[in-house]
């Protein structure tokens, strides 16, 4: 089948765009998921920043699923795009059903072990700030649970399609989804006064039509992918093979947890001993506020990563078929483009912080809480300009093939730059330590991207 071989022959930008935008909104969507939810919980009277701290405790367990979720789409996604390249189309349809399986198998058994050990998990990542917080991310854990086989599967056929050559119909699925989300979380949350219950069945309910349609595309609409009933087993030779080139998006992700949790126990540790925040009243609001800053970064991160990840196909393709030229002409535009998004984040991040505090409910709390928030958002993300890039870098890297390398730039950053100067830094500093290790973070990842990144330019000219 040769439906995608314009990958090899259009402009890289045209493809870029063609792939990117509809990536990008979808993953934008899925992130609005949680923000969403933590926007109308910040600003019902009855929960405010109890429910916004618990809504942060949550997250991370969010991002474990998306992990396996990403190791299995995205690298499914690249090994797709390679075996089009290289004109085979049945591997790449017995791939497609090997992951279907594999994702399916995974979101059930890491919704039974989030029941098993729903307590255990909320205080590890911080729930026991206070009591209040603990019972009100419990209920939310309790009632995201059963809609985590569904966000696993949506989510990890959703790179499948894009590579399939129908990036507009995640777009569309997405959509939708998050649709459902934003019209059921007021009526449930103010209108049946259902709290973090109401937040998490709008969240679910959302998830699920999601998964409905990926499930619809990939049994009855697949185009360039030869795929059938029949490719539906595990095929254990060629995970071996796809499951390699998503292991830098699953690292990325459980970095990231990891770096997540060291901030909340540093934030909660170094909270406790703040004059103000070491009061009970206020004790929720750095872990509150560092869920914020933490959101909006994300909403970030879903543009960067959809502007990378859409390259991924036209990456995967054009390596399959030996034109390196292209692969590095669609490297530097990216490089290019991700520098101009983090310039436009950090625009608003340091001169818009109070504004997007009011979002989150903060007329409603007290003036800590304010004055928080402006100082969380211009220390801790103040170099979010190279975090764009450095994302960007890993991405492609992986799309390249290169899981080993782009995996080891991702776990320096989140677990021995993150965590690590997480840990070390408040100890000096306090509270503020917390928050300057961000963008210290950031500037010591970029130096070793510049290297590997003046590395891969050296391969891709021989």
């Amino acid at each position: 089948m040769e439906s995608n071989i314009f990958l090899e022959r259009e402009p890289v930008g045209k493809l870029m765009v063609k792939y990117s935008v509809p990536l990008i909104v979808s993953l934008l969507v899925a992130a609005l998921y949680n923000i969403v939810d933590q926007i109308f919980i910040a600003n019902a009277d009855y929960l405010g920043s109890n429910g916004n701290a618990a809504n942060n405790v949550v997250f991370p367990l969010t991002v474990i699923a998306l992990a396996f979720t990403l190791m299995t789409g995205d690298g499914v996604c690249a090994f797709v795009s390679m075996s089009l390249g290289a004109r085979e189309t049945k591997q790449a349809g017995d791939s497609v059903g090997s992951a279907a399986l594999l994702s399916s198998t995974a979101g059930i058994i890491i919704a039974v072990i989030y029941w098993i050990f729903r307590d255990e998990l909320l205080t590890f990542f911080g729930g026991r700030v206070n009591d209040e917080t603990f019972r009100l991310s419990r209920e939310y854990l309790t009632y995201i649970i059963p809609g985590i086989p569904f966000y696993v599967f949506g989510q990890a056929m959703n790179p499948v399609i894009s590579a399939d050559g129908s990036p507009n119909y995640v777009m569309f699925s997405t959509l939708m989804g998050a649709g459902i989300n934003i019209v059921l979380d007021p009526l449930f949350i103010f209108g049946f006064h259902w709290g973090m219950m109401g937040a998490a069945a709008a969240t679910i309910m959302g998830q699920i039509f999601t998964a409905f349609m990926s499930f619809w595309y990939i049994s009855q609409k697949m185009k360039a992918v030869d795929f059938s009933r029949k490719n539906l087993h595990y095929n254990t030779k060629l995970m071996k093979r796809y499951l390699p080139l998503g292991l830098c998006s699953f690292l990325s992700q459980v970095s990231l947890v990891i770096s997540v949790a060291a901030v909340n126990l540093m934030i909660k540790k170094y909270g406790a001993l703040d004059p103000i925040f070491s009061q009970q009243e206020y004790s929720q609001i750095p872990l509150a506020v560092i869920g914020i800053v933490m959101k909006f970064f994300q909403i970030v991160i879903a543009v960067v990563v959809g502007l990378s990840a859409s390259c991924t196909p036209i990456t995967g393709y054009n390596i399959g078929a030996g034109r390196n030229d292209r692969v590095k002409s669609l490297f530097s535009l990216l490089l290019v483009c991700e520098a101009v998004i983090g310039v436009v984040a950090f625009v608003i991040v340091e001169f818009f912080p109070a504004e997007i505090a009011e979002l989150f409910g903060a007329s409603s709390e007290s003036e800590y809480y304010l004055a928080f928030t402006v100082k969380c958002f211009r220390t801790y993300l103040c170099l979010i300009v190279l975090a764009c890039i450095n994302k960007a870098a890993f991405i492609f890297i992986q799309a390249m093939g290169r899981a080993w390398t782009s995996a080891g730039l991702s776990m320096t950053r989140e677990i021995i730059f993150g965590a690590g100067l997480t840990v070390i830094m408040p100890v000096y500093m306090g509270l503020d330590g917390v928050l300057w290790s961000m963008p210290a973070s950031d500037a010591l990842t970029f130096i070793v991207s510049v290297i590997v990144i003046v590395m891969i330019y050296r391969e891709l000219n021989r």
